[in-house]
């Protein structure tokens, strides 16, 4: 049987990732690849839970909030990412344990505790920072009908130079521009992935 691949897509909010996890899905699958389409938060009770809490106007207790971010990452690798990989499926997550570094050393956690609780997790095959220029993220946040605690300026600003840092001080992360036009992006995303 042929090995599954592990392809992730991060980066800041309004970076693209969510659109072009889509569209490398898609193209994938019509170039005939089994293509497990997923993301984090998910949608199991503990995805749901985060999702409620990233509605509300301030971050209570920022470690709490990792701890359930990796609780829900637990959940996913065993129930989604591992059954798929060992069937020979190419899993694409929208966000994954880079999210969980960057947005909690955002909000003040210790770094070194962050990789630490989240050490055990897989490692993916692929890693895809989408970084644009910070003005294009905050302008497409900015059209979204609702923003979560996360979506402010200077918040953004603090996680964007932090995925920007990630990128630059591992060399098997893939940084892409998605600032240009979707269909370029996708295609510079592709070439990356194949």
């Amino acid at each position: 049987m042929k090995k599954g691949r592990f392809i992730v897509l991060e980066g800041p909010d309004g970076s693209g990732t969510t659109t072009h996890a889509k569209i490398l899905a898609e193209t994938l699958r019509a170039q005939g690849e089994d293509v497990v389409l997923t993301a984090e938060p998910t949608d199991s009770p503990i995805g749901k839970f985060i999702r409620e809490q990233l509605q509300a106007k301030t971050v209570e207790c920022p470690s709490a909030l990792q701890l359930l971010f990796c609780a829900d990452r637990a959940w996913h690798i065993e129930k989604v990412i591992k059954p798929a990989l060992a069937a020979g499926k190419t899993v694409i997550s929208d966000r994954y344990v880079i999210s969980t570094l960057i947005y909690g050393e955002a909000l003040g956690l210790d770094p070194d505790w962050l990789v630490r609780v989240n050490t055990p997790f897989l490692e993916p095959d692929i890693m895809i920072i989408a970084l644009p220029p910070l003005h294009t993220c905050l302008e497409r946040i900015m059209k979204r009908k609702q923003l979560d605690v996360f979506e402010n300026t200077r918040f953004q600003k603090l996680v964007y130079d932090l995925y920007e840092k990630a990128g630059a001080e591992d060399d098997a992360t893939i940084m892409i521009d998605t600032g240009g036009e979707k269909d370029e992006v996708a295609k510079e995303i592709l070439k990356a992935v194949c």
